[in-house]
């Protein structure tokens, strides 16, 4: 029967995590240099139109419909057919089905556009565009199956995830670091010091991700209920310390914190949480959100470099490596009386089958979309450039891409 204060809140979350996309396009657009501000915020938005309609004509279907071994849906909802304005009672008996499915919807928006961080200001946008389209329909709606679709094989292996840490950062942070290997460095990488161009539309971007992730979180309780304050209680705490410990290491390190640090630290607190918000313990969030941010910035800071690694905005470096993190320490902490989806106890109170479900699933995603999105470039390439010329790079992909500039001087001397 459906619940008037379940819809309501749910239609609200489902805004809420769309409102992340545009953010998003704010946070990469900030930090490239200001000849690429369009491209890459046109390379973020542009996914609100293809993955909303691509959702609409099979997406959902194929995440959420009839099983098929465990790994893919059906399509018998092409174009919502069948999905009405009843409750689905599969996935919630309080809400109707096509909200359920709009709210899934903005889930499939914002993953694929997080991967662009990690090949900003080098792909050619018309190859990104196909990419994206393929990636979706090969990673995304098996991922979401396998995790949180009916009779999908990571949720029978018993493994949880609330709201996205292998769905969303771990697939795309996975994607976007293959994506940079394929495509490999920036031309002037290693001898430039890039640096933001604008600082404060990292920050107002980073703030309405932290806004939209209340939605992204406490919405994936499906419902008004203790459990969704519970996971917006656990997404705040784990944000907030994530970015107090990240101004830690700055200070530690480098003598001073910075802006940049600050946010950064906040938005994979928030990355950290994603899987764990509606199973751990309050107390466990202040763990979660202390540790990933000195495991990001180390990777970010230190090994990428080493590495020789382009990941432009670090995708892979906050994506992919919190979401690992926070899948690890869902086997940890989470508590079956939390929320008994989970059925089993976590590490820290003496039990392994949970711990052990988590790694197996984390590590089958990693392989899952380094291999999908290997054979995915493999085949693209022979017909499509993966990335824009070099004198296409060094004009700026604004006017190359676009024929357009952010900040015109109208005097020519616009770099």
């Amino acid at each position: 029967m459906i619940d008037t204060g379940d819809t309501a809140f749910i239609i609200l979350c489902g805004a809420l995590v769309f409102l992340m996309t545009p953010g998003l396009a704010f946070f990469y657009g900030g930090m490239v240099r200001r000849k690429n501000t369009l491209n890459t915020m046109m390379s973020v938005l542009f996914v609100c139109g293809l993955a909303s309609v691509m959702w609409i004509a099979f997406g959902y279907s194929l995440a959420f419909g009839e099983d098929h071994g465990g790994f893919i849906g059906s399509l018998n909802h092409l174009f919502f057919n069948g999905v009405t304005g009843s409750p689905n009672p599969t996935y919630s008996e309080t809400i109707p089905e096509t909200l359920f499915a709009s709210f899934q919807m903005m889930f499939s928006i914002i993953t694929p556009a997080l991967i662009y961080g990690a090949v900003a200001e080098r792909m050619k946008f018309s190859t990104l565009f196909v990419f994206i389209a393929i990636w979706l329909i090969i990673v995304y709606y098996p991922m979401a199956h396998m995790v949180w679709g009916s009779g999908g094989f990571l949720a029978e292996l018993g493994s949880v995830d609330f709201a996205g840490g292998n769905v969303v950062h771990i697939s795309s942070g996975i994607t976007g670091l293959v994506l940079a290997l394929f495509l490999g460095k920036r031309r002037d990488y290693g001898r430039l010091n890039y640096r933001p161009h604008n600082i404060p539309f990292v920050v107002l971007g980073a703030s309405l991700l932290w806004f939209g992730w209340f939605g992204f979180n406490a919405g994936s309780a499906l419902g008004a209920n203790a459990l969704a304050v519970h996971a917006l209680l656990t997404t705040n705490t784990a944000a907030a310390t994530a970015m107090l410990s990240w101004m830690l290491v700055e200070q530690v390190t480098q003598g001073k914190p910075t802006v940049m640090g600050a946010i950064t630290g906040a938005v994979v607190g928030l990355v950290a949480i994603t899987p764990g918000a509606g199973f751990v313990p309050l107390w466990s969030a202040f763990i979660i959100g202390g540790v990933v941010s000195p495991l990001c910035f180390f990777f970010i800071s230190k090994l990428k470099h080493k590495w020789g690694l382009d990941d432009s905005l670090d995708a892979f470096g906050c994506h992919g490596l919190g979401g690992i993190w926070g899948g690890i320490a869902t086997g940890i902490f989470a508590k079956k009386s939390i929320n008994g989806v989970a059925q089993w106890d976590g590490l820290f109170y003496g039990e392994t089958r949970l711990f052990v479900a988590q790694i197996i699933s984390i590590v089958i995603t990693i392989a899952f979309s380094a291999i999908a999105t290997g054979l995915i470039l493999i085949i693209l390439k022979q017909f499509m450039p993966l990335r824009v010329e070099d004198k296409e790079e060094v004009l700026g992909l604004d006017l190359a891409e676009h024929d357009e500039t952010a900040y015109p001087t109208f005097m020519g001397m616009d770099s």
